[in-house]
């Protein structure tokens, strides 16, 4: 049995309808759910990890993709755990079409931000030549979660964050009616405020934002 196998075999096991349905319904009902709790999915999936950590090393990311093709959005959680611990400072250029397939699949905010930080953003920091060429793709992209990916890949950038790279994104997707690309042209922009309010405050008062846009990214400024 390998490892995907197994870790469904237990999980189907664990299921519970009951507990399935809030989860389902937070989700707008998106995604099926089997109904086990984030504690409980952990418990389970470390030490499977353990038990079948060779074939993990040698085969994560064909083991990401299989665990995406599930219906149930516990697979997907697995995954990224997995894909996250085992690539981390370890991507491989042509990385960035796994990154790319993973946040298109089975989107939804919960995996796109997961994604678009911990590993999209981390590639980047690794390729930092990409970073221009990959955030034009994205941004240019019909596919809304891949244009959120562009504007929050520096969330964990810190002092780091390019801020005109940041503004440069917010401008192009300034005047989107989607509620998740003006959620997170706030976000990004609150989370950058932290270590320059100023510049942001003086961004925000000198361009057209949304105001869900406006009033997230102030949010720590203004308080």
């Amino acid at each position: 049995m390998t490892f995907s196998e197994d870790l469904e075999k237990i999980l189907r096991h664990k299921s519970n309808r009951e507990l399935a349905i809030p989860m389902e319904n937070y989700m707008k009902n998106n995604f099926p759910f089997l109904g086990i709790k984030n504690q409980s999915r952990k418990a389970i999936l470390k030490p499977l990890c353990s038990e079948y950590k060779e074939e993990i090393k040698s085969n994560f990311r064909n083991i990401t993709l299989v665990l995406f093709d599930r219906k149930e959005r516990e697979f997907h959680y697995c995954a990224m755990e997995i894909i996250f611990k085992e690539i981390n400072k370890k991507f491989i250029k042509e990385d960035i079409q796994l990154i790319e397939k993973l946040i298109t699949k089975n989107s939804w905010w919960d995996s796109v931000d997961f994604l678009a930080k911990y590993l999209l953003g981390n590639y980047l920091l690794q390729f930092p030549d990409e970073t221009y060429p990959v955030i034009e793709r994205f941004s240019a992209s019909e596919n809304m979660w891949l244009n959120r990916s562009a504007i929050i890949f520096q969330l964990s950038y810190k002092e780091k964050t390019d801020f005109n790279l940041l503004k440069s994104e917010c401008e192009k997707h300034k005047t989107s009616k989607e509620f998740f690309i003006q959620k997170a042209i706030g976000w990004a922009l609150r989370d950058y405020s932290r270590f320059n309010p100023n510049g942001v405050h003086n961004y925000v008062n000198s361009t057209n934002l949304k105001p869900l846009s406006q009033r997230e990214a102030l949010r720590l400024i203004l308080k």
